[in-house]
């Protein structure tokens, strides 16, 4: 019985923190835009200091029409915000957030484990793009193909990095591994995964797959109402499981003073450290083209990733 209770509780938990969390992302992007740019609606709306912001875009979504194109293939069309959505939740579950088993649950081979997953919420742009018969949306969903298979290796090669200097591919067992003079040696993987992470999100400035001045909104165009909203919502996601990823992996998560009693209170911190650096790239840097986004992957981010792994493996060998 207390089994059971347990991980109803633990489900519970990291319901609310998926449902909370990307809303906040989302209210704090609204903010961060609106002193950077001086935009007055999320700054006035609502009275005190723009609180009602969030609220309105709520509102605006529900009340949309929901709209299928007629030549829409309907099934894979109303199934693409699920998945675009839903693997996240499934990410958070293998998150540590604190010591002694603060995770979701528990798994081996985590690091493969939310990296694949991670790939699977792609799918939902391709899905929406292929699905809605319209050439600016097949177009947006083939530059997301493209920036997926550049981008997926090095994240992959240095979260494999930080998985050799830790001796596991479990994200507990990497968080119990860390020491702290790691952090100089492993942060231009560091760098690197967060990078191609963004680029993977499709956020600025590597949102070529949605560029509204280009393609309108790429494979989102044909999408109206809550269904929109659940691709915003999953983008919202994905900076969360991103940022939480990058922190496990490359910043100590939960290591800190007095990580015994508030490791979890360091974990939500450094992601949204990591969340406001996001927010901060948009309102910053101009869309790289697409041509632009290729060759920095394959010429910088693959390159870099490779000399992370060189690098570890000589540690390895001189502390062995």
């Amino acid at each position: 019985m207390n089994d059971v209770l347990d991980v109803a509780l633990r489900l519970l938990v990291l319901l609310v923190a998926f449902l909370v969390l990307p809303l906040l992302v989302g209210q704090t992007e609204h903010k961060v835009m609106a002193h950077m740019q001086g935009r007055l609606g999320p700054m006035y709306a609502g009275g005190f200091h723009g609180w009602a912001q969030l609220v309105a875009d709520g509102v605006k979504f529900a009340q949309k029409e929901d709209v299928v194109p007629a030549g829409a293939d309907r099934r894979i069309f109303q199934l693409a915000p699920a998945v675009a959505l839903l693997p996240y939740l499934l990410v958070l579950v293998a998150i540590p957030i604190g010591p002694d088993g603060a995770v979701g649950q528990a798994i081996d081979a985590g690091i493969f484990f939310v990296l694949a997953v991670m790939g699977v919420g792609v799918l939902g742009s391709l899905m929406a793009g292929w699905a809605s018969a319209n050439k600016f949306s097949l177009l947006g969903g083939l530059r997301t193909a493209a920036q997926l298979m550049a981008y997926e290796l090095p994240m992959l090669l240095t979260a494999a990095s930080v998985a050799m200097a830790a001796g596991t591919v479990s994200l507990p067992g990497i968080l119990d591994a860390f020491q702290w003079w790691w952090v100089p040696w492993q942060i231009v993987g560091g760098l690197v995964f967060f990078t191609a992470g963004l680029a993977e999100l499709q956020r600025p400035p590597f949102d070529a797959p949605v560029a509204d001045s280009e393609i309108i909104f790429g494979a989102y165009t044909e999408y109206t109402g809550l269904r929109f909203a659940l691709f915003l919502l999953a983008e919202y996601a994905g900076i969360v499981i991103l940022c939480g990823l990058t922190t496990v992996l490359f910043l100590g998560g939960w290591h800190g003073p007095l990580e015994g009693d508030v490791g979890w209170l360091w974990t939500l911190l450094k992601t949204a450290v990591l969340a406001f650096v996001v927010i901060w790239l948009r309102v910053s840097y101009p869309r790289l083209r697409e041509d632009q986004l290729q060759k920095l992957a394959w010429t910088c981010l693959i390159p870099l990733s490779l000399a992370q792994i060189a690098l570890t493996g000589v540690v390895k060998v001189v502390i062995s």
